[in-house]
Parts: C-alpha cells; structure tokens; sequence
C-alpha cells in the first residue's frame, strides 16, 4: 500500500544514512537523547501536553519543574523518557510481544495512574470528536492476541514502514487501554522502525488535525491515508537524521 514513489524516496534516504561509518558512543548517545526528546515533548503535545520542547527537556535532562505546568504534565514526560528507553531496549529484537506493548504502556502511564497502567481496560472508552466506537472491553483479549499474531505476518510480507503504520492504526483501533493508546501506539511504531533500521520518527504537534484525521479514517477501515502520513513522517525524520549526522 505504499507508494513505489515513497518507498524508492526512503530507500535513497536510507542509502544516506548507511554512508556514514556507524556513529561512535558518544555520537550514537547524543542522537539518541536528541530524539529523545523531541519525541516525548511532539507525542505528548499531540494529546494536548503544554509543556515547550525546551520545558519538557529540562524536566527530563536536568529534573527541574516548571512554573504553571501541571504535574501530570511533568508526569508524562517522565513516564514518556523511561518509555522511550524501554524501546531501545527491545530494539536488538525482531519481534513485538503483548507483553512489551503493556511494558510500554506501563512506564507511560504509571505516573498518572498507577493501578490502570500497563493492563488492559476493563471499562467501555469513547473518543471525542468521532463517531467510531472501540471494542467491548471483553473483547479485548482476544483481539490482542489476534492483532500479535498479524503483525508477525506483516513484518514477513510488507515494507517495514507500511508495518509501523499498520501496527500504529492497528492498536489505536482495538484501543486496549482506559488511556494512552495514542502515545504508545507511537512508542510502537518507532520500535518497529528502529528495528527495521530506521531512525525514530516524530509527528510534529502543527500536524495534529492532519494526524488525527488520518487515524480516524483508519479507525473506520480506510487505511491508505495513515501509511501515505507515516511515510512521508519517515522522509523527514530521515533528513532530519541525515542533517545530524553531516553535523557530525
């Protein structure tokens, strides 16, 4: 479903990026915390987080707070960072489990609420703005399993990028959680990414109608628009990965 136009654009990109001889410790370190924090700071804004890059980098480098700032707010880049870290963790793995979906989930949300996070929800949930209605909570179990199983089939048969964008529409659908479905539908979007060899690509917060409309198409069973969005999110971060290395 992604477009050869797309996938040959990634593929160059790609090219790019592997001519540099692998970074080194510290190099790879810097990178590493750059995205970072950029994607805690674009994942939370897109769930209405007020926190600046700039704040939601001195909460998470220096353990500072920040006047006016709530203190879920401060929470969720916490639980975000320590999220973030977790996907680098599985990184070496060339699988997804349910278990490390809920690990993801856990470390995103216990902060906020301790006794939801890292389960499945137990509770009908609705979203704002849309008429589509995730499944029964009953149900949940069962599609998780079912949803694994896809993914695995996936990853043999489709581009990676597809994959991530699929795995992404895949679990905000089902929606398994009371909350945070959303950013950690992006926490496993990025693990499949990193993965395959790309690098952590960020969904800037002035994207967010154009985001959230593609999500809702999926929602309904229209996917395409949401693997176009996702690819071409990759294209920049691939540039924007490209530009930080020719700075090195």
């Amino acid at each position: 479903m992604i477009n050869q136009k797309q996938i040959e654009r990634i593929a160059e990109l790609q090219r790019q990026i592997d001519s540099y001889r692998p970074p080194d410790k510290n190099q790879a370190n810097q990178l590493r915390n750059y995205f970072r924090i950029g994607l805690t700071y674009s994942s939370n804004a897109l769930e209405g987080n007020t926190l600046t890059e700039l704040e939601t980098k001195i909460i998470i480098e220096d353990g500072l707070t920040i006047g006016g700032k709530t203190v879920v707010e401060h929470n969720e880049a916490v639980g975000h960072s320590e999220a973030y870290d977790l996907l680098w963790k599985l990184s070496g793995k060339q699988q997804v489990s349910e278990t490390d979906i809920l690990d993801l989930h856990r470390l995103v949300y216990y902060r906020i609420d301790q006794a939801n996070a890292g389960i499945f929800r137990t509770t009908a949930v609705y979203i704002s703005g849309s008429e589509f209605v995730p499944p029964k909570a009953a149900q949940i179990p069962q599609l998780m399993t079912g949803y694994i199983a896809q993914l695995e089939k996936w990853r043999t048969s489709m581009h990676p990028v597809e994959l991530a964008a699929l795995a992404h529409g895949g679990l905000v659908t089902i929606h398994p959680f009371i909350d945070g479905n959303g950013r950690t539908a992006r926490l496993l979007m990025n693990l499949l990414l990193v993965q395959n060899g790309y690098p952590v690509t960020i969904i800037p917060p002035i994207l967010r109608r154009e985001y959230l409309a593609t999500a809702m198409k999926y929602n309904c069973g229209i996917v395409q628009p949401l693997v176009d969005f996702i690819a071409e999110m990759v294209i920049e971060a691939q540039k924007d990965y490209l530009r930080l290395l020719k700075l090195g």
